[in-house]
């Protein structure tokens, strides 16, 4: 299977975001030294720092931008949530969730600290995303549904677009005229599961 073609500006925007910011400071001390490696990074609460390479896939096919109202769900340590910020740049607004409330503090403490436009909200226990406050143009879930999450879907507005992982496969669906057109990347990718219960 072929990659999702990705506009080479798109890829340009996100490499300037995210080396506009660190991913140490969104690590705990005792693995801040791993920020360099490409590779997910344990940061407590069963959750993981996602590998640079796979977050800059996922940015790159989100195509965020600036202006942008855009949803990470599953935020941990607030690292993605920083960098779309980034992405979205002031004009635009951008939330987190996230469901373990340790990382819901420890990703806002990261936040403040970095000077991050964005904010991290504690997800509703059997809520996916934030359906009281869509429509999204963007949607960024940074954990593996088994299944397209059609609740997602339904949070993105006329033209918005959502990137998960389902299956190991990273999906894109674009909403056009109302209607959600999905698209398979290439490659496996493992993460944590997505909680996805009615």
């Amino acid at each position: 299977m072929s990659g999702i073609t990705v506009d080479p500006a798109a890829e340009a925007r996100v490499r300037s975001a995210m080396s506009s910011i660190s991913r140490a400071d969104f690590l705990p001390p005792e693995v801040r030294h791993l920020a360099e490696g490409d590779r997910p990074v344990m940061i407590g609460w069963n959750a993981t720092n996602s590998q640079p390479s796979t977050v800059a896939r996922m940015l790159a096919l989100l195509d965020v931008r600036p202006g942008d109202r855009v949803l990470d769900v599953g935020s941990g340590s607030g690292w993605t949530t920083a960098i779309l910020s980034a992405l979205a740049d002031a004009e635009g607004t951008v939330i987190g969730v996230e469901l373990v409330p340790q990382l819901v503090s420890y990703g806002r403490e990261r936040l403040v600290e970095t000077g991050a436009h964005a904010e991290i909200r504690a997800a509703v226990p059997d809520t996916l995303g934030l359906p009281d406050e869509a429509p999204f143009d963007r949607i960024l879930v940074s954990a593996q549904a088994t299944t397209i999450p059609v609740r997602l879907e339904a949070q993105l507005a006329e033209g918005g677009r959502l990137v998960v992982p389902v299956a190991g496969v990273m999906t894109v669906v674009d909403i056009r005229k109302g209607i959600p057109h999905r698209r398979a990347d290439a490659g496996r990718y493992s993460f944590v599961p997505l909680e996805e219960s009615d």
